[in-house]
């Protein structure tokens, strides 16, 4: 018993990372597709090829899901927390990404993860929780916001004598270098969190100890599943984050892009901090679209994408509370 519910532990994480991939694939390409950098297909085989060389590029993310976050519950009551957390961050993805809502599937993941302990009596470690998500939930956008837009400001004054449609052109073609950094930070941060799932799972059922290395099988399941999500799409979140919040012209998508793929090298490798690739390249997207004037963001989309990053959590949390209620009367 305690091996099959291992194996559909696993298997439930890796449903999530898949939907991980194609939730959050937008993320990475948005602004290259929109400026018509690249073509849809040729930016998704890009961003999964980009997202499986990521997920092998570190552990400090991986390690901070797997052990700052909720202490590691012991026996098949605590297969059940980690499999109703996997659970309500599936729901939480699948609802927003059929309404074009482009949240968080990491905050999905920790809002699960913090549910789930409470509905378990696990204990939750609200430090990590409040240093590693709460706080960076809201430091990161905001510092995507001001960086995107000085970043486009930096290349306005740079290239104000430029003929405007040579730098466009120009910038057509580094689009494809700074979405393919973004693909690589969102393989780095992504990957990882669910490699710390997997690794947590594996400490519960005494096949691992815990502070061992993650094993290579892990890193390269968890990168391949992600990457199968990413090349499968995202195409209404897509829409929401490369034409609704702003019409992007090429040097604004790169500007976005070049400050997401920086803030997420730095929190991974910094910080050990897993942030959100959708609250960084949205807030970046905004704040490189200021630049041309502050009402042409339209702030009405951007509020609504805020609210749903701010209610992803406690929404998962309660799904994931839900589910385990629901396996423990099942199951004990």
């Amino acid at each position: 018993m305690d091996t099959f519910a291992l194996i559909v532990t696993i298997g439930v994480a890796l449903g999530f990372t898949y939907t991980n991939g194609f939730h959050d694939s937008a993320n990475a390409i948005a602004t290259s597709v929109s400026t018509r950098a690249l073509t849809p297909r040729a930016a998704l085989v890009m961003a999964a090829v980009m997202n499986l060389a990521g997920a092998f590029l570190g552990q400090g993310v991986a390690k901070t899901v797997s052990e700052g976050l909720i202490e590691t519950p012991h026996g098949s009551r605590g297969m059940g927390i980690l499999f109703a957390a996997l659970v309500g961050a599936i729901v939480w993805n699948m609802l927003t990404w059929y309404y074009g809502l482009p949240s968080s599937s990491s905050h999905a993941l920790f809002g699960g993860l913090v549910g789930a302990a409470l509905a378990g009596g696990t204990d939750v470690i609200w430090s990590g929780v409040l240093e590693k998500v709460v706080l960076p939930m809201f430091v990161s956008p905001l510092v995507g916001l001001g960086i995107g837009y000085l970043v486009m400001l930096a290349i306005m004054w740079i290239f104000r004598r430029s003929s405007p449609h040579k730098a466009k052109r120009g910038f057509r073609i580094a689009q494809t270098v700074s979405a393919a950094g973004m693909a690589l930070g969102h393989g780095l941060q992504d990957a990882q969190k669910t490699m710390g799932i997997v690794v947590m799972a594996l400490v519960i059922a005494d096949v691992e100890d815990s502070g061992d290395t993650i094993p290579v099988w892990v890193k390269v399941v968890c990168a391949v599943m992600l990457s199968l999500g990413t090349y499968a799409g995202g195409w209404r979140i897509m829409r929401t984050l490369g034409r609704k919040i702003i019409e992007l012209d090429p040097p604004q998508g790169f500007a976005a892009e070049t400050t997401g793929a920086s803030i997420m090298f730095g929190s991974a490798f910094l910080f050990h901090a897993p942030i959100s690739t959708t609250h960084v390249i949205a807030s970046a997207i905004m704040g490189a679209g200021a630049t041309k004037r502050v009402n042409a963001v339209r702030w009405g989309v951007a509020k609504n994408i805020v609210l749903g990053w701010f209610i992803t959590m406690p929404a998962a949390a309660l799904v994931a509370g839900l589910s385990f209620w629901i396996v423990d009367l099942a199951f004990g």
